[in-house]
């Protein structure tokens, strides 16, 4: 079978380099780039987290630097994700997110932020609970970015609210939030009912067990579905200790990435062609529409934003699976790459 190239929308490292140090250069995020090519993926959006201004900016700086001058950062990285420092600090919601730095929804911090960049902020992630966030959808969605929920304890009144004013996705539904919630009216099930919301799932059965996802996908139907991989370092590297955005995980050998010693996730091991293949291997879809949720959904939500951004949409490429679903060759302008 062939596809488009793939498009992951939140990704914060892989193969072993975390995109969120402030010391990344183009060679380590080269690197990470040809080992995320060789799972399909030709588009991505590099993912910061929550972190102070300062470290933000250095972060960014870093990373920008690095796809500018990189071989590959120019064909595939059209703009970043920036999940924080604008979510919910109570326990559970936040995560592996430091709270000790979360703010309140600052629209002139993004643009503060992306001011010296060669490429702006596409994807924000916020809490829309935290005071002024209305506001701050608002401006940021008129400024073309896509804004998504993620981090968050908002009800339906708040996600309804905040879709109004231009939230269109949902960031890792069903993650980020406490493992004990109020049986029925909660957050997952405010935002699964949002029919005007996209919303993105890490299909690894670490973050979502398989009833729940298989629930989730029939809810927020396959149309409105995105496949993502919130991969960290410890994607497509060997079970041990990395580091990520200043902390130190932990990839066990089951495939989950902690922090050490607590029952918090830090982000996925998971690559995106395992993603599709275990969406058809587990009977959640057909393998056209999990190259749906892995291409045409969210390339179809960043067009928008590039558009609005007055950039180019970034070339497809093309992918040839095997029957099981590994990667055989991508193709994505002049570079070839082959399953060695």
């Amino acid at each position: 079978m062939q596809s488009m190239g793939l498009l992951d929308l939140q990704v914060n490292g892989f193969a072993g380099i975390d995109f969120n140090a402030a010391d990344l250069d183009a060679d380590a995020l080269e690197v990470a780039l040809a080992a995320m090519l060789g799972t399909g993926v030709t588009t991505c959006l590099p993912t910061i987290i929550t972190a102070s201004a300062e470290d933000l900016a250095r972060r960014l700086a870093a990373l920008d630097r690095a796809v500018a001058g990189s071989r590959l950062g120019p064909i595939m990285v059209p703009g970043y994700h920036l999940e924080g420092p604008f979510l919910n600090p109570a326990d559970g919601y936040a995560g592996c997110h430091p709270p000790q730095v979360m703010t309140e929804p600052d629209a002139d911090l993004v643009f503060r932020l992306e001011a010296d960049l060669s490429r702006p902020i596409l994807l924000v992630t916020l809490a829309p609970e935290m005071p002024g966030s209305e506001a701050v959808i608002q401006t940021l969605s008129s400024a073309g970015k896509i804004v998504a929920v993620g981090h968050s304890s908002a009800d339906t009144n708040m996600v309804s609210r905040a879709v109004e004013a231009g939230a269109e996705m949902s960031t890792h539904l069903g993650n980020g939030v406490p493992q004990t919630l109020p049986k029925l009216d909660n957050t997952i099930f405010a935002q699964l009912a949002e029919e005007r919301l996209h919303a993105s799932f890490i299909a690894d059965g670490i973050h979502l067990p398989r009833p729940a996802l298989k629930a989730m996908l029939r809810a927020k139907g396959i149309e409105r579905s995105i496949l993502v991989t919130d991969a960290v370092s410890a994607a497509a590297a060997r079970p041990g200790r990395y580091s990520f955005a200043g902390m130190a995980i932990e990839h066990g050998t089951d495939g989950s990435v902690r922090l050490p010693g607590s029952r918090y996730l830090a982000g996925s091991s998971l690559t995106l062609d395992k993603a599709i293949g275990n969406i058809v291997r587990w009977g959640l879809g057909s393998p056209e529409e999990a190259i749906q949720m892995a291409c045409d959904n969210p390339r179809s939500l960043l067009a928008r934003a590039l558009r609005a951004h007055g950039l180019p949409i970034p070339a497809v490429g093309h992918v040839s699976w095997s029957a099981d679903w590994e990667v055989l060759r991508v193709e994505h302008g002049d570079i070839v790459h082959r399953r060695k």
